[in-house]
């Protein structure tokens, strides 16, 4: 029976972590057996918690490949006994001093542990039939007997960075809504003090190039919804309001002769369409409103609910319209030439694809100026995006 040494050669002295780690391995009875490339990679995504990076994880794989065996078993053979030499050809021409720096990080990570030779060297003694009866090197036991713990971390690793990946995204979106909508109140001149939240969101958005921690990330995701709150606590109340007012403005007129406001009766308003109930066509829409929202879900954000008839898309549209860039006359003439739903379906696709579109108002008029010759219909827009979702999703 081979003696696996607990000391090391030399000047180096005994350690306590060393006796304890030594300790610990003999507790465990009888170690799970895994695949060596396979705790390897777990190994390399759990490395922070082990304090170790990617230049020992380099000594660590070449020490690997001089081990024949795919697996790591306690009944195999798990001291590698390679040169300086070879172990530095095989970390692509390391120096000796850097392996030897990361060697002992390893050994100092409970990774590895040394079995030194009565002088220093490693080397095989072999049997009469050529097996291998003594080998002094790197011991790999202690890579096996933490196999366990090395998943277990590798795993929470995979569930940690999952959740920033989640939370990065939501921030980032809730960011965007945040500048769009800080943009869309400066330009209307509503009272708040744009200058100060968008230097709070300039402040977040330096915060976010680094690379941050979970409670971090959620400090800024706070951060944002009440930055979020305040911008629509300015918007929403208004909104109505301006529709209205731009509306009114727009039909106003003056007339150099005195009206007789008692015998004039006031006609309405045919051109005006209200937010509040906005008129609807007599000709059936083309395409169901069901299908008109699966196609183009971004709509949804500014919904107060889902939609359940045609009334509440035109009405969230019609709120939309503004932070997309699209003047109230655009929006009106669409509402003229294509009718309230099919304006309505054919904003909510532009909205979906408003990141593939320069000049959104634009080209809400140019499909106006179709509309009005009666060569365009929304219909081929929104099949085009429900195809484009499937084959995303397929």
């Amino acid at each position: 029976m081979q003696h696996l040494t607990t000391t090391p050669f030399g000047r180096r002295p005994v350690a306590a972590g060393l006796i304890a780690r030594a300790a610990a391995h003999r507790q465990i009875a009888d170690p799970i057996a895994v695949e060596k490339w396979s705790l390897f990679r777990d190994l390399t995504t759990a490395r922070t918690s082990f304090d170790i990076g990617d230049r020992t994880l380099m000594v660590l794989n070449a020490l690997l490949t001089f081990l024949p065996e795919k697996t790591l078993a306690a009944d195999t053979q798990l001291v590698v006994f390679p040169s300086n030499r070879s172990l530095s050809e095989r970390c692509h021409g390391m120096a000796e001093s850097t392996l030897r720096r990361h060697l002992a990080a390893l050994v100092e990570a409970g990774l590895i542990a040394r079995h030194d030779s009565p002088n220093g060297k490693r080397y095989v003694r072999r049997g009469r039939g050529g097996q291998i009866a003594h080998a002094f090197g790197f011991d790999l036991t202690p890579l096996l007997h933490r196999a366990a713990e090395i998943i277990e971390r590798a795993d929470e690793a995979r569930r940690i960075a999952a959740q920033t990946s989640l939370m990065r995204e939501r921030i980032s979106l809730m960011r965007r809504d945040a500048l769009k909508l800080a943009e869309f109140g400066a330009a209307q001149g509503l009272p708040a003090d744009w200058h100060e939240l968008n230097a709070a969101l300039e402040e977040l958005t330096k915060h976010l190039r680094r690379k941050l921690s979970l409670e971090k990330l959620s400090q800024i995701e706070a951060r944002l919804v009440d930055i979020l709150a305040d911008i629509r606590n300015v918007l929403e109340p208004k909104t109505e309001e301006m529709s209205d007012c731009d509306s009114q403005t727009e039909r106003h007129h003056q007339s150099s002769k005195k009206e007789n406001l008692e015998s004039e009766q006031v006609e309405p308003d045919r051109n005006v369409t209200s937010l509040a109930k906005p008129k609807l066509s007599k000709e059936k829409p083309a395409l169901p409103l069901t299908v008109v929202l699966q196609a183009c879900p971004d709509i949804l954000a500014y919904c107060d609910g889902k939609p359940t008839n045609w009334r509440d898309l035109i009405s969230a549209a019609t709120f939309v319209r503004g932070m997309m860039g699209i003047d109230h006359t655009a929006w009106e003439e669409a509402m003229r030439s294509m009718g309230p739903e099919a304006a309505a379906t054919t904003l909510a696709c532009i909205l979906q694809r408003f990141d593939q579109i320069r000049n959104p108002g634009g080209y809400l008029r140019s499909l106006s100026a179709k509309a009005a010759g009666g060569s365009f219909s929304p219909a081929p827009m929104v099949m085009s995006l429900i195809n484009a979702s499937n084959k995303t999703a397929a």
